[in-house]
């Protein structure tokens, strides 16, 4: 068969003894690295790791009670702890056409209809026009409903019904009411017309109230002036 082969492939195939050795050699070794890369390379069955138990928390005792917060998000360190002194009741003398008159305590923030109602309600037939039953209540007044200005009492109280001024010894008015009397009765005030009177009815909405004459000074329209008109014939 070697005689049937071209020269230089016979040329090629007469290879020495140690040349042969050595191709032989140079084969196992690369047979040896290729047998070790598919080795390494071979799928391996990969295990789940095993669970880690949490360890128990502590257990926490009761803590003292705190204030509870009243911020909004993103706020903090507003609560709602009452502040000092702040009194959480308000004492009012409901008198005139009431089923039970006398001296009430009523929860801070309650209305003069509260007031009322805890009065026993108002006696059928009063007239209730100029009385204003959504009011918020102030400590120490007077609510008086529907007693005519000439039998109403004197500067301390709040008339109600019968137009919310009343008439002291002497025939001297007493002072108008700013947390009771209308539009209309403000209007009755010597430099007071009908807008102003108007912007002191709102602003006794908007802040609850007159709880000193001398807040008269921030409504709008009321200078220095005309507010010393005004003082000797107002009242809370």
């Amino acid at each position: 068969m070697r005689d049937r082969l071209p020269v230089w492939a016979q040329s090629r195939c007469g290879l020495e003894p140690r040349t042969l050795a050595a191709l032989a050699v140079v084969l196992v070794v690369a047979a040896g690295f290729a047998g070790r890369y598919f080795w390494t390379g071979r799928p391996e069955v990969v295990r789940a790791p095993e669970i880690v138990r949490a360890a128990p928390l502590p257990e926490i005792g009761p803590t003292p009670a705190s204030p509870v917060s009243s911020a909004p998000p993103g706020v903090s360190g507003v609560t709602t702890e009452p502040t000092a002194g702040a009194s959480a009741e308000v004492v009012v003398d409901v008198s005139g056409k009431v089923r039970r008159p006398g001296v009430l305590t009523l929860p801070a923030g309650s209305r003069v209809a509260d007031a009322l109602r805890a009065a026993g309600g108002i006696r059928p037939g009063t007239d209730v026009t100029g009385l204003n039953r959504a009011r918020v209540l102030m400590d120490g007044e007077q609510v008086v409903v529907g007693l005519p200005l000439s039998t109403a009492p004197g500067p301390g109280a709040s008339a109600g019904g019968g137009g919310g001024a009343g008439s002291v010894a002497g025939g001297r008015a007493a002072p108008l009411s700013l947390n009771a009397a209308t539009v209309e009765q403000l209007d009755t005030l010597p430099g007071v017309g009908p807008v102003l009177a108007q912007h002191i009815v709102d602003h006794r909405t908007e802040h609850g109230g007159f709880r000193t004459v001398a807040e008269l000074r921030e409504v709008n329209g009321i200078g220095e002036r005309r507010f010393a008109d005004l003082a000797p014939l107002v009242r809370p």
